[in-house]
């Protein structure tokens, strides 16, 4: 399974698309991308196609960045879903890195949380609430 970079960005014209051309020459697919800006920092969270090639990019482009494991949760889709099911992260002292919404069916919302401990977020979360099926691979 691909590990989910958060990069550091500068929040202005070009970073993203700089960062994506980057990638793309070295022939490194993005596989899924959510980006956000706040003042003159901004981020992106990303899986792509070659960890340890994205590796290289990001390092070569002087990035700052980190990753972890990426799980797919499923989130009750209802004022406060999300934070009930951060707070099950924050009690098992789960630092969550990023997260991205990558899909919606009826009552339910799938989120991807970057984590920094993997088997405690799945102890934390239960595996009914979590899926591996090909939406971060």
């Amino acid at each position: 399974m691909s590990r989910q970079f958060v990069v550091q960005l500068e929040n202005r014209p070009g970073e993203l698309a700089h960062l994506a051309r980057a990638l793309g020459t070295r022939g490194i697919d993005i596989r899924h991308i959510a980006s956000a800006g706040a003042g003159p920092l901004g981020c992106a969270f990303m899986t792509t196609s070659d960890d340890a090639a994205a590796r290289d990019v990001l390092r070569g482009l002087g990035h700052p960045y980190m990753e972890g494991d990426p799980l797919v949760v499923d989130v009750e889709d209802r004022p406060g879903g999300l934070a009930d099911r951060l707070e099950q992260l924050v009690a098992a002292d789960v630092n969550v890195l990023g997260t991205m919404i990558v899909g919606r069916r009826q009552g339910t919302a799938q989120f991807v949380f970057c984590v920094d401990d993997a088997a405690r977020a799945r102890a934390a979360l239960g595996e009914t609430a979590l899926h591996h099926a090909g939406v971060v691979g």
